[in-house]
């Protein structure tokens, strides 16, 4: 196991990474929040895989928890879900000084901090995360939303935990799709920022799985701890999601958000090349399909450009590219909205 420290201006705490993490979560709730109640927020694939062993670790310490269970899956991640959770910890008496915990993947992640953020104008979180995606990606950093009809996090916040438990064994039991939909988020931190990182899952993250969790987690504190509100530098971990979110919203979120993404960075590839930027279609193209993912495309130019538009990075006209330069770094380029359909109509998606 690793301990890595993020310092961001509003909050510093520890992130424990690495087979067997679990088994930190109470010394980390007591260095942390200390003796509070606990409302835990989590879906029902997680609940009926692990009740036993976090609610174990709970009543063996004396933790009082209540626990709120959402439906897995994207289409919870909406405003009547987190007031659902809001009215639970209300009428359950949570109060200031309690503490929310996210035991889940992403979808709960994002809606516990941002439920954590609003609630008596916020309380303490805690993120125990179980998918490679979520410890990799939303459980570190702060940032926390729900979907709105017109797209993808649209409403949010920025809130920090007190402390991030993961635990690698939660990804043996994960579904091979939802293995690989984290295998994006891995993928694309070697693209962005660590070449050696790239290298090194082109033999395969599963001989490498503790150190490419430990290290995009690492490369993601090094961004927000110097960027936590995302106004600059933190724009390049949404390598690949601009067109990615676009594809998921136009599937109706049929498509994955790893999927997605996946798709995404590789027409952010082709994008760079018809630029001139750097011709690395080839590179990244094949380390995601050696994953298995299917990168074609079933959107038009027209379709994606419509759709992006309603990306958050979108402002004063003008909607800002994350694009590689070479492998291990990537650029932010900003063009007019208005020509990114002419844009994607130059490449072929």
């Amino acid at each position: 196991m690793k301990t890595i420290k993020v310092n961001t201006p509003s909050k510093s705490y520890n992130v424990i990474s690495g087979s067997g993490a679990i088994c930190e979560l109470i010394p980390s709730l007591e260095n942390s929040v200390g003796k509070c109640r606990l409302a835990v927020l989590t879906d029902d694939n997680v609940d009926s895989l692990f009740k036993d062993k976090l609610e174990g670790l709970f009543q063996a310490a004396g933790y009082s928890y209540i626990k709120y269970v959402i439906k897995n899956g994207e289409a919870s991640k909406n405003p009547e879900t987190l007031f659902a959770f809001l009215e639970f910890m209300a009428s359950e008496g949570i109060t200031r000084s309690d503490c929310v915990v996210a035991f889940g993947g992403g979808v709960v992640g994002d809606l516990a901090g941002f439920a954590a953020s609003v609630y008596q104008r916020g309380i303490k979180l805690i993120q125990i995360p179980t998918t490679l995606l979520s410890m990799v990606d939303s459980s570190v950093g702060g940032k926390t939303a729900v979907d709105l009809k017109a797209g993808k996090n649209l409403a949010g916040s920025f809130w920090q935990p007190s402390a991030v438990i993961c635990d690698t064994d939660f990804t043996k039991t994960l579904k091979k799709e939802v293995f690989r939909d984290g295998c994006a988020e891995v993928i694309k931190y070697g693209v962005i920022l660590d070449d050696a990182l790239f290298d090194k899952l082109g033999g395969g993250i599963e001989n490498c799985l503790e150190y490419a969790v430990c290290r995009s987690i690492e490369l993601k504190r090094d961004i927000v701890e110097g960027d936590e509100r995302d106004t600059g530098m933190r724009a390049i971990l949404n390598f690949g999601h601009t067109f990615g979110h676009a594809i998921e919203k136009l599937s109706n979120f049929s498509v994955s958000h790893g999927a997605a993404v996946a798709k995404g960075m590789v027409i952010a590839a082709k994008v760079a090349r018809a630029l001139g930027i750097s011709d690395l279609t080839h590179e990244i193209s094949g380390i995601l399909l050696s994953y298995g993912f299917d990168l074609s495309c079933a959107y038009s130019a027209k379709e994606i450009a419509s759709s992006a538009m309603s990306d958050k990075k979108k402002a004063q006209g003008k909607l800002s590219l994350i694009l590689p330069e070479k492998i291990g770094k990537c650029v932010i380029y900003p063009i007019p909205a208005d020509s990114l359909l002419s844009l994607l109509e130059a490449v072929k998606l």
